[in-house]
């Protein structure tokens, strides 16, 4: 139904800063919550941003005043911009979308909760 490609993971040193991309595709009607989250090895998934369609922005303490989320509405996509990236920031990224997509009659919409692929972000020291 709804499609997420994240883009932007690599490799960087401590100090440095990567920009992720995730855009959403398919028979979207609306996309409301948009986030991103982490899972490093050993650890489970964890909550790093969120924003609204009204843009209302959440982060985890972990990242405030070192991560920036955004969203483009035009292009159904998502930014995290990290800067000042630690190795404990090391993890898989994952976007995460929810919304409204085109379904069959006589409703004519449903409710999707579509995951991307994941994106691996890795911070040297």
């Amino acid at each position: 139904q709804v499609q997420l490609v994240e883009s932007g993971g690599g490799l960087v040193q401590a100090g440095g800063s990567l920009r992720l991309s995730c855009a959403a595709s398919g028979s979207i009607l609306s996309i409301n919550d948009m986030a991103w989250h982490r899972q490093a090895p050993g650890k489970q998934r964890e909550l790093v941003a969120s924003i609204t369609s009204s843009g209302r922005t959440n982060y985890a303490d972990s990242v405030k005043g070192r991560f920036t989320i955004s969203r483009d509405n035009a292009k159904n996509t998502v930014y995290l911009q990290m800067n000042s990236l630690k190795p404990e920031d090391s993890a898989v990224y994952y976007c995460n979308a929810r919304g409204l997509v085109r379904g069959p009659a006589p409703a004519g919409w449903g409710r999707y909760d579509s995951w991307g692929q994941g994106t691996q972000v890795t911070v040297s020291s």
